[in-house]
């Protein structure tokens, strides 16, 4: 006798024990119910029982299997496949699914473009509370994997947002308002410049902007001294090096370095510093001998990034510091990921050479990978050291 051939009326046996064995865990014993008086009168008859079993049967898995080897020569496990499909093991398939979501998490936070720029920690809580995409770890990587190569490019050089997702993505709209990778970046980059969400499209424009997006090539600019770094036939570098002979600043716009990237020279060491102050003060200080400088004014503009990618690309060493606040840490960190500058004088030892306790609060404070016991002093204290405090040691280093 066939599985096949056993009473209609049996389902309700074996749907429970495809149920229970598929669970992967031990099965002893099952309850079956409510049975109605067919199904009662099937159970009694394949156990040669006189008594009908009442609304719910309970019964062994050693009596089913002794029962159903003698009827059909199948165990129970056999009988069930047959009449309902192949028994699971949902106990391992919960372990598979929690060891791949793990893999996944360790994945992300172990990525080099989280590892390299530290204020993203936040960014990948929210990611894993969020869970699954679709349930999908395969579906979340890739998702994932696209956010975190837009991020590894950002800031650019002032791309207009449509070109910039056809080049990195392959289409110009995989970056437009709504879509899962767009949302996903603006979240990261939110949790790197440690602002809100844009709670308008006018926010999204300004936060796009910040990460060199469509910027327009005239505002946006970049301020220089000692940089002779242009043939002087050339319109940017008549005017760079008329600037420096004078010793006298200069400001270049994303245009004057699109225009001119193909001609650059540049020197082996190029000193970059946040704030304009301190470059006001190495110009008094050095004069028409004043060493080659770049001045990123905060989050370095679109002009900015590319006129430091063409120096990295010349081959020049990028020597940056910046305040010692929350977000004087996250632009070094974003420059050391995007563009590779070396961090100077920017370690623990330099912090805690300069902090006082009347500095002002440090703000919101991210680790960097330079110097994973720095954003700890900084908490410690609560106090930020800005640049010019430590102006003088870096003009040694400038003059040196």
């Amino acid at each position: 006798m066939t599985a096949e051939r056993l009473s209609p009326d049996l389902a309700p046996v074996w749907a429970v024990l495809h149920r229970r064995l598929s669970t992967g865990q031990a099965v002893h014993r099952i309850k079956v119910g409510p049975l109605d008086p067919n199904q009662q009168a099937a159970i009694a008859d394949l156990f040669g029982s006189p008594r009908l079993p009442g609304l719910y049967w309970t019964g062994s898995l050693a009596d089913i299997d002794a029962v159903l080897l003698e009827v059909t020569g199948c165990d129970a496990r056999a009988v069930v496949e047959q009449l309902i499909g192949p028994v699971g093991n949902r106990s391992a398939e919960r372990a598979a699914d929690a060891a791949a979501r793990h893999e996944l998490w360790r994945w992300l936070s172990e990525h080099n473009v989280v590892r390299a720029q530290p204020a993203l920690a936040t960014w990948v809580s929210a990611v894993q509370r969020n869970g699954l995409i679709a349930k999908s770890v395969e579906r979340t990587r890739s998702e994932l994997e696209r956010t975190l190569r837009v991020l590894h490019e950002l800031p650019c050089p002032g791309t207009p947002l449509p070109v910039f997702a056809a080049e990195l993505l392959g289409d110009p709209h995989e970056l437009d308002e709504g879509t899962r990778v767009q949302a996903m970046v603006v979240r990261a980059l939110t949790a790197i410049y440690g602002t809100e969400p844009p709670a308008d499209a006018v926010g999204l424009r300004a936060l796009w902007a910040r990460a060199g997006i469509a910027d327009d090539e005239l505002s946006s600019t970049v301020l220089v001294a000692g940089l002779p770094m242009y043939d002087t036939g050339t319109p940017i570098g008549h005017i760079l090096h008329s600037c420096a002979s004078a010793g006298l600043a200069s400001v270049l716009t994303l245009q004057q370095l699109r225009v001119q990237s193909e001609s650059i020279k540049v020197a082996d060491r190029v000193w970059v510093v946040e704030n304009p102050s301190v470059l006001a003060m190495a110009l008094t200080r050095f004069g028409t001998g004043c060493p080659p400088m770049v001045c990123t004014s905060g989050w370095p503009s679109s002009a900015g990034v590319l006129l430091l990618e063409q120096l990295a690309q010349a081959g020049t060493e990028l020597y940056y510091h910046g305040d010692f606040d929350g977000e004087g840490l996250r632009i070094a960190a974003n420059l050391v990921a995007r563009v590779d500058v070396v961090p100077w004088r920017m370690t623990s030892a330099d912090y805690l050479r300069a902090v006082g306790a009347d500095g002002p609060e440090v703000g919101r404070v991210t680790p960097v990978p330079w110097d994973l016991e720095l954003s700890e002093h900084m908490r410690r204290t609560g106090r930020a050291v800005p640049e010019e405090r430590v102006v003088e040691d870096l003009l040694a280093d400038i003059g040196g």
